[in-house]
């Protein structure tokens, strides 16, 4: 867990509690604009989606000894910021809505650390689905349980491997 100490107050997330992974911007992060390629910080929701929902009880084996899954029904994303090489990035998500039934909303952000400032942020619209079939489908009851339970996660900073 990090300390936020005295940086507290400079961090601003846009929601309570968020579930957060740190990622430091490595060389193979670096496009020919010398910053992050926009496409890495999709990996980077990838990455701490998972965790959150590996966090609240599901994982990947989970969806497919249950048959199903989240499937991505819309993304967006918005960059502010760019970070360089070296940066270290708290990366934010949280379960926003869920209708307990089909669909769920996560949102993202993510701050540089050295600065506070939000470099990025992102949604996502998701989709349940038979994970054998991709067909869409309601929620078990173990879905409701770690998704639709609490309207934002409880609060978690894990550093990166």
């Amino acid at each position: 867990m990090i300390d936020y100490g005295k940086r507290e107050e400079i961090v601003s997330w846009v929601y309570p509690s968020p579930y957060v992974n740190e990622i430091v911007v490595a060389a193979q992060d670096i496009d020919g604009l010398n910053h992050a390629n926009n496409a890495c910080y999709v990996v980077w929701c990838e990455e701490v989606a998972w965790q959150h929902s590996e966090y609240l009880g599901l994982s990947v084996e989970d969806y497919k000894s249950l048959d199903r899954c989240m499937v991505l029904h819309k993304a967006e994303y918005e960059y502010f910021l760019p970070s360089l090489l070296g940066d270290t990035l708290h990366f934010a998500t949280w379960i926003t809505k869920c209708d307990r039934r089909l669909r769920l909303e996560r949102q993202f952000q993510a701050i540089k650390v050295s600065t506070g400032e939000t470099v990025m942020r992102g949604c996502w619209s998701l989709v349940c689905a038979t994970y054998s079939s991709g067909k869409a489908t309601r929620f078990p009851e173990s879905f409701m349980a770690a998704y639709g339970s609490k309207p934002l996660p409880l609060g978690r900073i894990e550093a990166a491997n």
